[in-house]
């Protein structure tokens, strides 16, 4: 007999599914942070499976390189594994990402809610781009806002536009305490981040159905290790003792940034 399967992925194919098919991958995506399907949701996965298939196939690379230290802090601190997805929407994980108003690095630290969470910025390092430094600062945020509001979906909200636009956001709505409730009194911005984190669990979760595969990255994260230097060194030096070119140093150490 033969059989046609509607959700077949043709090779090549840029795939979509029904809203069925996407609601029922959702709920089969068991995690603590309560994981919905709505038509927020369903245009973030149009941006990230269809519209920047490019980027997420990058993403999905560098994930080899950082996810596993993301899960090892996470799983340690208690805190659901799904957060490492955050960083995809945060900054495409890329450590030395800046936004339009100055937030930097993967976890995307403004600089004043960076020193509060210890992130040190001078003239030659800044910590926020320090892959180790900032994913314990962000899990301690997360930690923070949780004993707050008791609700993961409230804490990504925080996350992006900050405890104080929530709190007003949980007035205005007459004291409603779930995001889809109180989603149109947030800004606009963190009205789309929370589908957009979503989003991007169900693509990463769901990658070859939509036929998106990684671009490998140049190391990943066993590949690496960590060199303890006790004075002060160029990366030009290490660069010629080390036989590595300085980009490929530079990239793995984002944290330094005149080369020293």
């Amino acid at each position: 007999a033969n059989c046609f399967d509607p959700n077949a992925v043709v090779p090549g194919s840029v795939p979509s599914f029904s809203h069925e098919v996407y609601s029922e991958r959702i709920a089969g995506i068991h995690s603590p942070i309560p994981l919905s399907y709505n038509r927020y949701v369903k245009e973030c996965i149009d941006l990230y499976a269809v519209r920047k298939r490019g980027l997420t196939q990058r993403a999905m690379g560098l994930s080899n390189l950082y996810f596993p230290l993301f899960e090892e802090v996470l799983d340690r601190e208690g805190l659901p594994l799904e957060f490492k997805y955050l960083s995809i929407v945060e900054s495409a994980l890329n450590p030395i990402a800046v936004s339009r108003v100055g937030a930097t690095g993967i976890w995307q630290f403004m600089y004043n809610t960076g020193l509060m969470y210890n992130l040190k910025v001078n003239s030659y390092t800044d910590e926020r781009r320090d892959p180790v430094k900032a994913t314990a600062a962000a899990c301690q945020y997360f930690k923070d806002m949780y004993a707050i509001y008791n609700d993961w979906l409230l804490v990504i909200a925080a996350y992006n536009c900050g405890a104080g636009n929530v709190n007003k956001a949980i007035r205005r709505s007459g004291g409603k305490t779930n995001f889809w409730e109180i989603m149109h009194y947030l800004p606009a911005e963190t009205r789309g981040y929370v589908p957009a984190f979503i989003a991007v669990t169900y693509v990463m979760n769901y990658s070859r159905e939509h036929n998106l595969y990684p671009v490998t990255p140049a190391y990943s994260y066993f590949e690496v290790d960590t060199v303890v230097v006790n004075r002060p060194v160029s990366i030009d030096v290490l660069a010629r003792a080390l036989d590595l070119p300085r980009d490929v140093i530079s990239y793995l150490n984002p944290v330094y940034k005149r080369g020293l």
